[in-house]
């Protein structure tokens, strides 16, 4: 494959996570961390951020070594591989924001069970060249952090009419409490899904129409 190929491919594999492919509001991955840890934007980040660190460093371990690991005990190696990278990742949080680290709790070791993060390894990382391993990764983590934020700032703001603890509203303002509560986590995700298969399938029926039009050219 030329240079412009490998280019072209490593940007769909970056792309499709964003937003084709995302991995929470496409794949439904990754949602025990994205109902219980959205309610504040920091929060949201920060989980998210953690997990796009330790699903990047854990595809470029696995296609490095993919030559390497074993066939029969390829899942535990795996597994071993992202729990190193949790474990730096939980001290790194402790050491610099510990009130962080705290309300996120026991949510950060969990990482290790995240779906989305094992089948990555398993479905592509294992399979691909180090470059291609890491646009993946980018992407998808990438797609994941960037819906949680998107879910933590959502409730935030209507839970308590702040975002990232900045007052949006003034005093005056009624805060949804539920927003802040987990019937409020999956009223969010329901809102969001909701609107972006609106927005899907509104392009599809463009592309759809499009289409049509330009086989029929005397319409």
């Amino acid at each position: 494959m030329s240079r412009d190929g490998q280019n072209r491919r490593a940007y769909q594999e970056l792309v499709k996570g964003l937003w084709r492919e995302n991995p929470v509001f496409v794949q439904v991955l990754g949602m025990c961390p994205m109902l219980a840890v959205s309610n504040s934007a920091i929060n949201a980040l920060t989980m998210g951020l953690a997990t796009f660190t330790v699903l990047l460093s854990s595809s470029l371990m696995v296609s490095s070594l993919r030559n390497l690991i074993p066939r029969q005990v390829r899942i535990s190696c795996y597994i071993i591989v992202i729990a190193t990278f949790v474990t730096v990742i939980d001290f790194v949080l402790l050491a610099l924001v510990p009130d962080v680290h705290k309300e996120l709790g026991a949510f950060i070791p969990l990482i290790v069970a995240n779906c989305m993060i094992l089948g990555r390894q398993e479905a592509f990382a294992a399979k691909h060249p180090v470059g291609l391993a890491a646009a993946d990764a980018a992407g998808m983590g990438g797609g994941f952090a960037l819906a949680l934020f998107g879910l933590g700032g959502f409730r935030e703001v209507l839970g308590s009419g702040s975002l990232f603890g900045v007052s949006l509203f003034g005093a005056h303002f009624e805060p949804w409490v539920i927003m802040l509560l987990p019937p409020g986590g999956f009223i969010s995700l329901g809102l969001l899904l909701l609107v972006l298969n609106w927005v899907r399938s509104r392009r599809t029926q463009r592309s759809e129409d499009l289409v049509t039009a330009q086989g029929n050219p005397s319409r």
